[in-house]
């Protein structure tokens, strides 16, 4: 006989409704199931293969799945019931787990899902993603995100409302925190300044589940429009409380890593719009060569210099020995033309026609290498004043240097980057006879440095196994033994003078025996930043020094520049008396804002091409 069964107890009953219950309802992440599906695959694949190395394999597949079209359906219809951002999913599951978001392409990872699932969320919400600016709401005045720190944050306690300080904030969304579906936080930053933005429901009249879509649809890196009135959190945190929608100024479609960072240099350069949005310090660089060039033209401006531009493309190079770029001219029958390498030729010109103090800051091209004092695209600042000799260019170069430490960097002394090192501005600046210390280093120096010298400087370069790029020529080599043994040893402020006249073919000489020229080069921390001299006016020197020019680019230095016949025809006219001077405003750039690679100093400085 059979014993009947019992009437389940209340509690048993509840227990068995409560576990259906959690089955029914619980959910698997759509990341689990991709990988554990392309986990399989992948093993199949690569049979032997170890777990781990597997599972990268597989997280990789997730973070570039967006490019394969059906993957990126599924990713959109995961993303949409879950209600979370694929960006953030992805780049957090992938960096927990397998460490890949910083090997894959910053542009790369779920581009494509995100631009058509955001296009498919506007469409659905009817909102234009890129609006006409207008004015904002009336009684909403724009107000900067300082402004609303400065005047209302520190004068109101924790909890504060002014419901009557109504205002609008606009700016790019660097964060995002959802508390409920009725509350968002949300954080706009604009010029270096950040606000909160609190959305919440309770102080929206309109339709409740258009506020819930918006701010839903809402990511990080979107610029918006709020407008509201300012207060602080209970936590007392400055806050602009909504009252009215966002406005969606412009979407982003493309991951910005504001919390995994960008570090690798080849990646920054190549997405200098994102290494600006991530890194603060390279936004800080570019606004430090902003203010140096302020600071230069307010330095010559007060001393009556006019600032001129002369041509970029000349048919002619000079100035200064180097490679230039070369093209040519379709208007010209196919004439060669030169970017310049240097504005002295012209600038001197000018000088003759009546100018006394010119001076032009501009783009100089050489076609040299890359490293990080060099880059073939640079600027400069040079000037020219008549009636001026070096001692006037010392004492303006000192001032110059110490007035801009002290007004952009706010001292005279400055740190150097990785280093335990500082340079000091503050004092008169040391200096060196060049040749009198050459010789100190380099006892059999020939006495006489001219073209006859070339082979005792062979021989010493040789026996001291110092070496040298040819072509030897005499200026190139002893340029190489100043850079051997003067120039690293110049890390304090240092004015290097008395340079053998054979290096300078446009400068003065000190003597009637032409041995020294009447120039001198700044040097600090082992880099010239400025290189200046007495202007050599006397046209018969001016061709002769060119015809000796010319010898060494028959020897194959090819940045010697070709004589200039035009310009020695406007010496004849008459150059005053007149000192040039020349700065490297990268460098000087790259010191006061303590980067150690002039790349950091150039808005887009020029990268190898990248191919593939």
């Amino acid at each position: 006989m059979s014993r009947p069964k019992a009437k389940p107890t209340a509690t048993a009953a509840k227990k068995k409704s409560t576990t259906s219950k959690v089955t029914k309802t619980k959910k698997v992440s759509p990341y689990n199931m991709y990988i554990k599906s392309e986990l399989a695959k992948v093993k199949e694949k690569n049979p032997g293969i170890a777990h781990k190395d597997a599972f990268k394999l597989a997280a990789q597949n997730w973070a570039t799945a967006p490019q394969n079209p059906k993957v990126a359906a599924k990713i959109m219809a995961a993303r949409r019931a879950f209600g979370v951002s694929l960006l953030a999913h992805t780049r957090n599951r992938t960096q927990k787990h397998a460490g890949l978001w910083r090997q894959v392409s910053t542009a790369r990872p779920s581009s494509l899902a995100i631009k058509e699932q955001r296009e498919h969320e506007f469409k659905a919400l009817g909102i234009s993603p890129y609006p006409r600016y207008a004015e904002p709401p009336a009684g909403h005045p724009l107000v900067s995100h300082i402004t609303v720190h400065s005047r209302w944050g520190q004068a109101m306690d924790n909890g504060a409302k002014l419901t009557n300080v109504q205002l609008t904030v606009q700016g790019r969304v660097v964060s995002k925190r959802e508390a409920s579906k009725k509350l968002f936080f949300f954080d706009i930053e604009q010029d270096k300044q950040t606000v909160q933005v609190v959305m919440s429901q309770a102080r929206y009249t309109g339709d409740t589940a258009q506020f819930r879509k918006l701010n839903r649809a809402l990511m990080v890196g979107d610029i918006v429009r709020v407008s509201g009135f300012v207060g602080k959190t209970n936590t007392g945190e400055t806050s602009v409380f909504a009252t009215m929608l966002p406005e969606l100024l412009a979407p982003c479609l493309r991951p910005i890593p504001l919390r995994s960072g960008l570090v690798d240099s080849e990646k920054r350069f190549r997405n200098r719009h994102l290494d600006l949005l991530v890194n603060p310090q390279a936004k800080h660089a570019l606004q430090t060569r902003s203010r140096v060039l302020r600071h230069i033209r307010q330095f010559l401006d007060t001393r009556q210099f006019t600032e001129v531009e002369t041509p970029i493309l000349s048919p002619s190079v000079g100035g200064a020995s180097a490679r230039p770029f070369a093209t040519q001219s379709v208007a010209f029958d196919k004439t060669a033309l030169y970017m310049r390498v240097a504005p002295e030729l012209y600038l001197k010109q000018l000088v003759i026609g009546g100018f006394d103090r010119v001076y032009e800051i501009g783009k100089q091209f050489r076609n040299e290498g890359i490293d990080a004092d060099h880059n073939p695209e640079f600027t400069t600042c040079e000037f020219y004043m008549a009636y001026a000799g070096l001692e006037d260019l010392m004492q303006m170069t000192e001032d110059l240097l110490r007035e801009m430490a002290r007004d952009i960097a706010g001292s005279t002394v400055l740190s150097l980057p990785d280093s335990t090192t500082s340079i000091d501005l503050g004092p008169p600046f040391s200096r060196i006879d060049v040749t009198q210390r050459l010789r100190e280093h380099v006892p059999e120096l020939p006495a006489i440095l001219d073209e006859g010298s070339l082979p005792a400087l062979q021989k010493i370069l040789a026996k001291r196994q110092i070496p040298a790029v040819q072509p030897h020529t005499v200026p190139r080599l002893l340029d190489r033994l100043i850079g051997h043994y003067i120039e690293p040893g110049c890390v304090q402020p240092t004015f290097l003078y008395g340079h053998p006249a054979i290096m300078s073919p446009l400068a003065k000489c000190t003597s009637e025996e032409q041995s020294a020229a009447a120039r001198f080069e700044l040097f600090v921390n082992g880099k010239e930043l400025v290189n200046a001299y007495e202007e050599l006016n006397d046209p018969n020197l001016q061709r002769e020094k060119f015809r000796a020019q010319a010898v060494e680019r028959d020897q194959g230095d090819l940045e010697v520049p070709l004589p200039d016949s035009a310009f020695c025809d406007a010496l004849e006219t008459g150059l005053p008396p007149t000192a040039g001077w020349g700065m490297g405003v990268d460098r000087v750039v790259a010191l006061l804002a303590q980067v150690a690679h002039l790349r950091e100093t150039i808005a887009f400085p020029i990268m190898r091409p990248h191919h593939g």
